[in-house]
């Protein structure tokens, strides 16, 4: 048998040589996938303003002042139709008469002045009682609507003690006084009311109470 020779080579690690020179820049790689969206950014200036559009076509004349008129006298019609609806829902449905008078009672609470001119704006005066049966009528007429007093056209506002009714008519003869009234109490008692017995009492002009109003009856 021949014997053969067997050379082993070990290698021993040897110190690190220089790193070589840059090579060239290799082909871009293929897109990555695309990144979520970023935050708002802040709102950037206003632009410059843009140059100005051409003008419009006229528009028609306007015929202003007849319209105009004709709502403001709209408007005045339905303010009156509106007191005239007032009056009626705040009187008593259905009135009283006589052979020449119709009685309206107003549920309205005025100081006297005020129901005067409430019921002259209608054509009428608070009711002046001049005869029995006037005065038996207006107090019927009361105390079957569960009222116990009302106001009436007497007062002695021109002159102190005279009494006289709103139409400047003098009480000549007839009149219903209570008892010891008139008497003026507290040197505040100028106008009169009616309570539901038909009795006449000198009143304060100021505090409001419901009211009368009368109606010469070929006027109504």
């Amino acid at each position: 048998m021949t014997e053969e020779t067997c050379t082993v080579q070990i290698l021993v690690p040897g110190l690190k040589g220089e790193p070589g020179e840059k090579g060239p820049k290799g082909a871009p790689g293929r897109p990555g996938r695309v990144g979520p969206p970023g935050k708002i950014g802040i709102k950037g200036d206003m632009g410059d303003p843009g140059p100005r559009g051409p003008d419009g076509d006229p528009g028609a004349p306007c015929e202003c002042t007849p319209i105009r008129k004709m709502i403001g006298e709209m408007d005045i019609v339905v303010a009156q139709l509106f007191s005239e609806l007032k009056f009626i829902k705040n009187a008593v449905a259905g009135i009283k008469e006589t052979d020449s008078k119709v009685y309206l009672l107003v549920k309205e609470e005025k100081r006297y002045t005020d129901a005067e001119r409430h019921c002259q704006a209608r054509g009428g005066h608070l009711a002046m009682p001049k005869d029995e049966a006037a005065n038996t009528a207006l107090a019927g007429y009361i105390a079957a609507e569960g009222l116990s007093r009302v106001y009436i056209g007497v007062h002695d506002l021109d002159v102190e003690g005279v009494f006289t009714y709103v139409d400047r008519s003098p009480m000549s003869t007839f009149s219903k006084w209570r008892k010891g009234e008139p008497n003026n109490a507290y040197d505040d008692e100028d106008c009169a009311e009616m309570v539901a017995s038909g009795e006449w009492t000198d009143v304060a002009c100021h505090p409001t109470m419901y009211f009368v109003c009368e109606f010469d009856k070929e006027a109504v």
